[in-house]
């Protein structure tokens, strides 16, 4: 009885020691004569990369800033951050394949353009221009078409790719924007104005 119990235990470590081992189950066999033997290249995505893991597909992770600052002067010169960027943190490549703005908190969009195009509008009248470039591209620019949301590209230009994270010189993209301001009767702090919506794409084929 002893014995039994031991060969079953043995059995049991030796199909727990299989189900683990990675397994290319079928053989094709060639005989003393000489022969050819094809093996078929078969791809699975797993979540953890393992044999027999859960289907998933690559993971995007793309860092987009929370925050594009302005500061006006009192004397209408504007100023924006320089350092913004987008960041791709996938394994895959990504674009930027629509960028769109919506003013926020009273504020309404108006054409973007020299600072002295505003400076005959009333004071607290609540409208701004904006212009936005991605990677050096053409800078796209609000209209006076549409006072609520505008939508700035529909479409991925030269300068909205981003390769994979391997690659350190071409996973980011600058962010280079500008704006013109009415006049404001009273100091603002932090301001939220309006939002700009990234919208972030796989590039693929």
């Amino acid at each position: 009885m002893k014995n039994f119990k031991k060969i079953i235990s043995l059995v049991l470590a030796i199909c727990m020691i299989a189900s683990l081992a990675i397994s290319a189950s079928a053989a094709n066999t060639v005989d003393a004569s000489g022969g050819t033997g094809t093996s078929n290249v078969t791809l699975s995505s797993t979540a953890d990369g393992s044999i027999g893991g859960d289907p998933a597909a690559t993971k995007m992770s793309v860092t987009v800033p929370t925050v594009l600052p302005i500061a006006v002067g009192t004397d209408g010169t504007v100023s924006t951050a320089t350092d913004a960027k987008i960041v791709n943190n996938s394994f895959g490549a990504v674009k930027v394949s629509s960028v769109s703005i919506e003013a926020a908190q009273g504020w309404s969009l108006t054409a973007f353009g020299d600072k002295s195009t505003l400076a005959g509008e009333k004071v607290n009248s609540n409208k701004f221009g904006f212009a936005i470039s991605l990677g050096g591209s053409a800078a796209k620019q609000t209209d006076a078409k549409n006072a609520s949301a505008q939508t700035l590209l529909d479409a991925a230009v030269e300068g909205c790719f981003m390769t994979g994270v391997g690659d350190q010189t071409a996973n980011s993209i600058d962010i280079a924007y500008d704006a013109i301001v009415t006049p404001v009767s009273e100091a603002v702090t932090n301001t939220a104005i309006a939002s700009v919506l990234f919208i972030i794409a796989w590039d693929a084929v």
